[in-house]
This record gives structure tokens, C-alpha cells and sequence, in this order.
């Protein structure tokens, strides 16, 4: 694997929607005890149901620290189409940590190795340290034996992103302008390395993501692309709901928003569960160090039905126990008729502060044209 010194764009690739063919799917295993309640145990089983349902369609590979390497093999021996890789890691989140994989129409795969902060860094991150987490990006790549590009210095996590395929990116300000990110960049700077890293040429910038979102809103637990031209948004209609003027705000944005190629976007919405809170129980299992993200059953969950993935022919999505549960399971079917939908216990995953979307990370497929 080598580390490249130009950029995608200039080399010809881009990154491709999540609904183009994918070769696997990358997780990494739960067992940070100040984060996942009662030694990472509900979550380990929360992820080994996630990673089940995705190998019903394409591989999953799950990378594992070496002091629980036996016990995840153990617990996915039964297991088909899921391989269990030693990758040292701060905590489980590779959509944030591992590799945005970027494609050429030669048939060839890369990805980007975006600086990693832990969402912050010492200003409002979550942890510390977290070297070995901004490690896990470039150990995928060596894994795959696929090249890369280092943004040395420039902070960015997967799950602030979403793009079409066509051009066009969606994410908030609220993440990407924050000052725990990139504060000697502005606006405009932060936009031409998304340009260059994955070959869009139009950013559509949601004002905020969902309400106490510890990840300072992340667009994928908030607003995705779900084919070209078509996003789907959270809602709530409850103007008493700290969500409301969000939404609003996203609304507006998206309706007045065109695309790289044009196109008005069709916004769909979908229910906001809960609100959910975790707890006195599941707090009090989570080992208490300072300077990690603290659990309290005051603090309202950011849980979320657009924190799915998309693999190849399958919807995984996180299902909460709540009455919104149907309404969304069926709103998902409308928009993805030909797409099987598999809902997946999701709340022990909110708890650590994310779902299926945060916790996964697709490998596209080799494309040529």
C-alpha cells in the first residue's frame, strides 16, 4: 500500500454512492467499558446481529483488538461470510475511523484517510487517546492492499458525509464548521478538500443535525442520499420537540438546494423515534474515566431511522422497540421497493452514541466503464 501525495480527484476517482455495488462491508468490535455498558457484552451482541443481517448479502470483515480476538471469533464461529481481522482500535466507530474508499471506471478502489480527532480532539471530544482509532484507516487499506490519501491535519469523519455519486455532498455546518474540526480553515477551504478528495463539485449545507448529537451532528444520523436527487430527511411535527426547528431549518435548505447536475431534490421524510433515553440501569454499567462522554438517563438519545446502511440488494436498519418502529420499517419499504429491509435492534448501539450507519463502513466494488 502506498500513501499518495496527489488527490483522487486529479488521479480520477471519486466516491461512489452507497447504493452502487460493494465488495464487503468493514466493522470494528465493541469493548471500550467506559463507552459500551457491562464490559462491552449487549453491544458485542448488538454488532454480531448487525453483522449477520449484512452477510445475508454481501461479506463482512470485523476488525478486532488482539485481547478480544478469541472471543469475537467464538461468538461469530457459526457465522457465514464474516472474517475476523486483528486491528488495534480506541472504539468501534469505522465509519468514522476507517477509510472513505473512492473508485476510477478502470476498475481500480483507494481511500481517503482522513485525520481522526475522536469528534473534537481536546475541545469536546469523546475520548482520549485516540491514536490508535486514526490508525484504523490506513491498516484497512494495508489489509486490502489498496493505496491512499492522507489529509494530514485536516479533521474529517465518514459520518458526516453523504454524497450521490453524481456530485453532490450534503453535510452540516454545524459539524464541519465547528471549531473542534478545522478552525484554521473556512467555509470555502473546507470545501475544496472535499473537491479534491471526493470529486464533487456541489455542497448542500444543513445548518444542524439531530438534537444531542454527540458527534456534532453528523448528517448520516440526520438527512442521506437515497438515489440521485432524493434525500431522506428526519422529521417531527411536534413543535414542542427540540428537533422542530431543525427539521425546519434542513427543510428549508433542501428545498431550495439544486444538485451538481441541476435537479430540484424530492425530500422524503421519515419519523423521529422516542424520544429515547437510556436507563438508570445502562448508565450505571458504563465504567466512569475522565474525559469520556458521559451517561446519564437526563440526557436525551439522538436516535435516529435514517442511521441505516445500504449493501447490496438489503436496507439494515435500526429498529428501537418504539411505536414509530412500523411507520418507518414501511416508509423505508416505499422508498426502497427493491431492496429487502431488515430491522435490527439498534437501541444498544444508540446507547454507546450512533447506530448501524456509524458502526459500519462499505468497500465499493471495483467499477469499470
Amino acid at each position: 500500500m502506498t500513501t499518495l501525495t496527489s488527490t483522487p480527484r486529479a488521479d480520477g476517482f471519486r466516491m461512489p454512492a452507497e447504493w452502487e455495488p460493494q465488495t464487503q462491508t468493514w466493522m470494528v468490535w465493541p469493548e471500550r467499558p467506559d463507552n459500551w455498558r457491562l464490559g462491552g457484552k449487549p453491544a458485542q451482541a448488538a454488532f454480531s446481529a448487525v453483522a449477520r443481517a449484512i452477510a445475508r448479502f454481501e461479506p463482512v470483515t470485523i476488525g478486532v483488538s488482539a485481547g478480544q480476538y478469541e472471543n469475537a471469533r467464538a461468538q461469530l464461529a457459526d457465522a457465514a461470510n464474516i472474517r475476523v481481522v486483528e486491528i488495534s482500535n480506541d472504539d468501534a466507530w469505522v465509519r468514522d475511523t476507517g477509510p472513505t474508499f473512492v473508485t476510477n471506471d478502470q476498475g481500480d478502489v483507494r481511500g481517503v484517510d482522513w485525520t481522526f480527532n475522536a469528534w473534537g480532539g481536546l475541545e469536546g471530544g469523546l475520548y482520549f487517546p485516540w491514536h490508535r482509532d486514526d490508525q484504523v484507516a490506513s491498516k484497512i487499506l494495508g489489509i486490502e492492499r489498496c493505496d491512499g490519501y492522507r489529509t494530514e491535519g485536516f479533521v474529517l469523519e465518514g459520518g458526516s458525509i453523504h454524497v450521490d455519486g453524481e456530485g453532490t455532498l450534503i453535510t452540516t455546518e454545524e459539524c464541519l464548521l465547528n471549531h473542534n474540526r478545522n478552525p484554521h480553515m473556512s467555509r470555502e477551504e473546507i470545501e475544496a478538500v472535499l473537491r479534491e478528495h471526493l470529486a464533487i463539485d456541489t455542497v448542500i449545507w444543513l445548518p444542524d443535525g439531530l438534537f444531542n448529537d454527540e458527534t456534532d451532528g453528523h448528517v448520516d444520523n440526520f438527512c442521506c442520499y437515497v438515489r440521485p436527487g432524493e434525500v431522506l430527511l428526519a422529521w417531527t411535527d411536534d413543535v414542542n420537540d427540540p428537533n422542530y426547528e431543525r427539521c425546519q431549518a434542513a427543510m428549508r435548505v433542501l428545498e431550495s438546494a439544486r444538485d451538481a447536475k441541476g435537479r430540484q431534490l424530492t425530500v422524503h421524510k421519515i419519523v423521529i423515534p422516542g424520544p429515547i433515553h437510556a436507563t438508570e440501569a445502562e448508565c450505571e454499567g458504563i465504567d466512569l474515566v475522565i474525559g469520556t462522554q458521559p451517561r446519564d438517563p437526563s440526557i436525551r438519545l439522538a436516535g435516529s431511522y435514517v442511521n441505516f446502511l445500504i449493501v447490496n440488494g438489503g436496507i439494515i436498519a435500526p429498529r428501537f422497540d418504539d411505536p414509530a418502529d412500523a411507520e418507518a420499517e414501511a416508509t423505508l419499504k416505499r422508498i426502497f421497493p427493491e431492496h429487502e429491509i431488515v430491522m435490527v435492534p439498534g437501541r444498544e448501539i444508540l446507547l454507546g452514541g450512533g447506530n448501524i450507519h456509524c458502526i459500519t463502513q462499505q468497500q465499493p466494488a471495483p467499477q469499470k466503464r
